[in-house]
């Protein structure tokens, strides 16, 4: 009898939480969980920091802010973390949102409190893309689907109690100590990853991609970021300056196209079959949602009376219903573009849903299920995409597609918040106006849902 040899113990897959990945998965959930308090604590005390500022018509606006210079820090970043590895982006990025979050809280004025939004975008563009590029390179291709499904559901915590939390603290010193809080928190994540960031600064150098030359990159992203903000400022200002708004929407217009057609993988913009409209799948569904879920609490404190806690309920079941499609997209069940369709089908029906929130006679509170279905697309969706798109981009490129995905993402939140806030400024800030405002802005991001359903068969 001989004995037992090592092939013949049973194999043991790798495991987000075992001994080699333990450190590293936290590390990443954390800046996740942070980076989803801050997103879900924004949401819900801007109605105060836009009263206290008197820049409730910079509503849209401060949220765009955030969005399009994470735009740019994506772009750069990613292209930084093809060519050099993820660590330098990764730190510079939390430093950057954190500088970001301490403006925001000292901001005096509307126009400072713009400035830190668009700091904090900065740094959270920069490490959230890092992030992905991270998961591509410390994690196998079979753990991806789990690593992404633990990403999302590193949502759902933030989600539950950040409202409630951000609400309280809100109430009780001030909506600036949101911001302050945050802060302390980023120092043990950083420590986590320091194993990963060195395996980065070590990990051999990969040749170049086809989108990897500095300066026509950083040009394109400078373009399609500038663009998208003064197309944003344009929309805004058509209801007080009709002529100068229709210039800039133009203008902004241009130099956003010029951009995205060097940014996206060759075809996006034609919806060519494949990468380029997996990519594109990310903007459709970030646009619904968000476009809608940024004016949720709005919403509901100024039609139905609700208080900073209650609204933020509706943000939070949005969170269970993500968790829960996430779960089930780790399961990789069905094809990707069935998984897509899906998900946009769902988060279409759960915006035609939340649209009877404001309606004469009917409970605020419907709010609740809507969002939870609306979630539970998102959860399919966003994880899907990510996988899909690394599983189809070269290792070389995962940087510029993951950038590339991010900037689709970021571009589709920031075009549906900015005309949606643009909406309210045009229709008025009444209560009834705002109602009328938000069936319209949840009118016009089901037609986007809906065709992200259509286009989702493109994605093979």
């Amino acid at each position: 009898m001989t004995a037992p040899k090592a092939l013949d113990a049973p194999h043991q897959p790798p495991r987000l939480f075992g001994a080699d990945y333990r450190i590293a998965t936290f590390g990443i959930l954390l800046v996740v969980t942070l980076v989803a308090f801050e997103g879900m604590s924004v949401g819900v005390v801007m109605p105060d920091v836009a009263r206290d500022l008197d820049a409730l018509d910079l509503y849209g606006l401060s949220f765009s802010a955030f969005l399009v210079s994470s735009l740019f820090a994506n772009v750069v970043a990613g292209l930084f973390a093809d060519r050099r590895g993820f660590a330098v982006p990764f730190v510079v990025g939390l430093a950057l949102f954190v500088t970001g979050m301490a403006l925001a809280g000292a901001a005096n004025t509307s126009v400072l409190f713009l400035s830190a939004r668009a700091v904090q975008g900065l740094g959270a563009g920069a490490s959230f893309v890092a992030l992905l590029v991270m998961i591509a390179r410390v994690y196998p291709v079979d753990m991806r689907p789990k690593a992404f499904a633990a990403v999302s559901a590193a949502w759902v915590v933030p989600s539950m109690v950040g409202p409630a939390i951000a609400g309280s603290v809100a109430g009780q010193w001030g909506w600036r100590y949101v911001f302050y809080g945050i802060i302390p928190l980023v120092v043990p994540a950083l420590l986590m990853l320091l194993p990963s960031l060195k395996r980065s600064a070590a990990a051999e150098q990969l040749p170049d991609g086809p989108r990897s030359r500095p300066l026509a990159m950083t040009l394109a992203a400078a373009a399609a970021a500038c663009g998208a903000g003064v197309l944003l400022h344009g929309v805004d200002r058509l209801h007080q300056a009709p002529v100068m708004g229709v210039a800039e929407t133009v203008v902004g217009l241009a130099f956003l196209l010029y951009g995205l057609y060097r940014l996206l993988p060759p075809g996006a913009l034609r919806f060519a079959r494949g990468l380029p409209t997996t990519v594109l799948m990310r903007g459709f569904l970030s646009a619904t949602f968000f476009g809608v879920n940024s004016f949720i609490p709005l919403a509901l404190q100024e039609v139905k009376g609700f208080g900073v806690r209650e609204a933020g309920i509706a943000l939070t079941t949005g969170a269970l219903g993500w968790s829960a499609g996430s779960y089930l997209q780790s399961r990789q069940a069905g094809e990707p573009h069935l998984r897509i369709r899906f998900a946009a089908s769902c988060v279409t029906v759960g915006v035609l849903l939340a649209l009877l929130a404001v309606l004469p006679g009917v409970t605020g509170w419907v709010a609740v299920p809507a969002w939870i279905v609306a979630g539970l697309g998102m959860g399919v969706g966003m994880a899907t995409v990510s996988v899909t798109t690394l599983k189809q981009s070269p290792e070389n490129e995962q940087g510029a597609n993951s950038a590339a995905l991010n900037v689709t993402d970021m571009l589709g939140s920031a075009l549906a918040i900015g005309a949606g806030g643009a909406l309210v400024n045009l229709v008025g800030h009444a209560p009834s106006q705002i109602a009328t405002g938000f069936l319209v802005i949840c009118l016009l991001m089901a037609v986007v849902g809906g065709s992200g359903a259509v286009l989702a068969g493109r994605m093979r």
